[in-house]
């Protein structure tokens, strides 16, 4: 379930709370958690942690000894999560890999995951720059607004599957997807290439709206996800569509939110998310007079 704002919550957290403290120890209760670089686990020990970032889903701590700098990636999946020894989890046993820390403001960061979708990946530089290109697309907060009206004029795909494809944009899951769209009235199955240019815009500001009021609250609480401090994320009291079936629509317009099946599944109201349409065309030549604008404002 963690998606890009539940993410963002806990490297803010780890950046906050590890950076500066150096691994003492490690514990790998399953080799299969790793990825990739298991044999390199032994040079962790007596590193620094130096910094934390979020790239999509994942979160990468990054490492330095001596003169030498490597990375550990933590997928977190559906369900995984990376939390501190005093956060108390349902099932202790899915603790599946564990770093012990010195001078730091925690004893210890710990990787839980019952279902085991997200892994970790321990790399040096070539390898993380590779395993960067190829997992992520464009981040959602940082995508600017000509690169982001390009990117859906260039394709057919459906919107919510386009903005849940993380090799394209980086982040969005399926409740933050379902969100967006509604916020936006846009259809889950409008073609990204037929939305009308102002839609489009609209569709790029709602979007990091969500994500930043999101991030804001700490995140969704969804099934069993919290931060790495433990505390719940509030934004799921703003869900508006998402696992809402047969309640009726926020905007008042007096229908009920419907649910279609799918790969994943979708939420939205039937009258409200009605996207305009635009040609191909014609949504190509508004990107051609945006871009040549912004070029001369150079």
């Amino acid at each position: 379930m963690p998606e890009l704002p539940e993410a963002e919550v806990a490297a803010r957290q780890l950046r906050e709370r590890v950076v500066g403290a150096t691994v003492r120890d490690f514990w790998v209760g399953r080799s299969d958690i790793v990825r990739e670089g298991l044999s390199s686990v032994e040079w962790y020990r007596h590193a620094q942690i130096t910094g934390v970032e979020r790239r999509g889903k994942s979160i990468i701590l990054t490492f330095i000894r001596g003169a030498q700098a490597r990375f550990l990636v933590a997928e977190l999946g559906m369900t995984g999560l990376l939390v501190f020894r005093s956060t108390q989890t349902k099932h202790p046993q899915h603790t599946h890999f564990i770093l012990h820390l010195d001078e730091g403001a925690e004893p210890e960061i710990r990787y839980w995951n019952p279902r085991r979708f997200g892994r970790l990946s321990l790399l040096d530089q070539p390898g993380l720059d590779r395993y960067t290109t190829r997992r992520f697309g464009h981040d959602p907060l940082t995508i600017t607004h000509e690169q982001f009206l390009r990117l859906l004029g260039s394709t057919g795909r459906r919107l919510k599957s386009l903005l849940m494809h993380q090799q394209v944009i980086a982040g969005i899951g399926n409740i933050y997807a379902n969100e967006i769209l509604f916020r936006a009235g846009i259809h889950p199955h409008q073609a990204a290439n037929q939305l009308h240019e102002k839609m489009v815009t609209r569709l790029y500001d709602i979007m990091r709206e969500v994500l930043q009021e999101a991030i804001a609250m700490g995140g969704s609480s969804v099934r069993d996800y919290f931060a790495p401090d433990g505390t719940e994320g509030r934004y799921k009291r703003r869900h508006l569509v998402y696992a809402k079936t047969g309640e009726p629509c926020s905007n008042g317009c007096g229908a009920l939110i419907r649910r279609s099946a799918g790969e994943r599944s979708s939420f939205y109201c039937p009258i409200c998310q009605r996207g305009k349409r635009r040609t191909p065309a014609k949504l190509l030549k508004s990107l051609e007079r945006t871009l040549s604008h912004s070029e001369s404002q150079l």
